[in-house]
């Protein structure tokens, strides 16, 4: 009977040494974000029933009660981001992973003799874990690192890093035209991008990003059905970790995403089909219409606590930006007890 292994995903070698460890083993691996608060990873824990919990910096594996085995194959399991709610546990198996890598390298163009990966995204989210996986399953070179710090990324660099998976804010802190390719996933992407800067287009059930610079991978199809985007690939995992289905009849991944296909069969996502604003009749959606407003100076988009202007109130910040508020939040309690 095959295991689920939570390991604390730090950004280090050793997180990848006991991923390959486990993976000998036959078990799986649940990624657990170190940056969560202790009542969060518990629930986390609990809802996804590891037996097994590691922190790599020691070894030593710790037992938990009520853990439930995997199915042979079975690879990981990684905690979706929860748009829809609660966080559920994505099953990918070793030919979804294995598939993932093989049709990403293809795009980009991997040569493992010569190419290294740089791994500094958040291990517990498949985008900065898939670089680790691909770079493990095409036998890369990879450099793992805690964050994306420019003094980091740069000695990543000095010994032969040259592939980088980022999101748009670490992406503005660093210069992109160091790498022979970066892929650029999360947030939209900013207006002009140099053209080693690949976006992408995936989520956690789709085992990492499926569209690059909105064509899908080889052995991706995609359909639109009443305006939402369907999914189909090799890659996808193969149900939720509760058991709940994850695809269809026909092996269709419903994303729950907004979009349309061109003529010339390139994706334009709109977002979550869930955000869509319905006014005097029409659809609007967030993101334009934030886009538009970034671009707006950037006091007037803070009013918060008090409207100077109007309420004749002193505000509690000063400068173009409000830094953190100065009166505690009243989640705050359910993050630190």
């Amino acid at each position: 009977m095959y295991e689920l292994v939570a390991v604390v995903a730090r950004g280090n070698d050793a997180f990848v040494t006991t991923l390959r460890r486990c993976w000998d083993a036959g078990d799986a691996v649940l990624p657990l974000d170190p940056r969560l608060p202790l009542p969060a990873a518990e629930a986390l824990l609990d809802s996804l029933a590891p037996a097994v919990l590691v922190e790599p910096a020691d070894g030593v594996r710790h037992q938990r009660s009520g853990g439930q085995p995997v199915e042979p194959g079975d690879a990981l399991v990684v905690a979706t981001s929860g748009t829809t709610g609660a966080p559920k546990g994505a099953v990918l198996t070793h030919d979804a992973v294995s598939a993932s890598a093989n049709a990403t390298s293809a795009r980009l163009g991997v040569d493992p003799a010569t190419d290294h990966w740089l791994a500094c995204l958040p291990l517990a989210h498949v985008g900065g874990l898939s670089v680790v996986t691909r770079a493990l399953r095409t036998g890369t070179a990879l450099t793992v690192l805690a964050g994306p710090d420019p003094e980091g990324v740069a000695e990543a660099q000095r010994r032969g890093a040259n592939l980088v998976s980022l999101v748009a804010t670490a992406l503005a802190r660093l210069d992109a035209s160091t790498f022979r390719a970066v892929v650029l996933g999360g947030a939209a992407p900013p207006a002009d991008l140099a053209p080693n800067v690949h976006t992408t287009w995936g989520m956690t059930e789709t085992g990492s990003g499926v569209v690059y610079d909105r064509i899908p991978l080889d052995g991706v199809s995609l359909r639109i059905v009443d305006g939402e985007l369907l999914v189909r690939g090799p890659m996808l995992a193969r149900a939720y970790r509760d058991g709940t289905p994850m695809l269809d009849g026909e092996g269709w991944l419903h994303t729950g995403d907004a979009a349309e296909l061109e003529a010339d069969g390139r994706l334009r996502v709109a977002g979550r089909m869930g955000d869509v604003i319905v006014t005097g009749g029409e659809k609007v959606w967030p993101d334009p219409v934030e886009a538009v407003l970034r671009q707006a100076p950037a006091w007037p988009r803070w009013r918060w606590p008090a409207d100077p202007i109007r309420n004749g109130v002193t505000p509690w910040w000063r400068g173009s930006c409000p830094p953190t508020p100065p009166h505690p939040r009243p989640w705050k309690r359910f993050e630190t007890r």
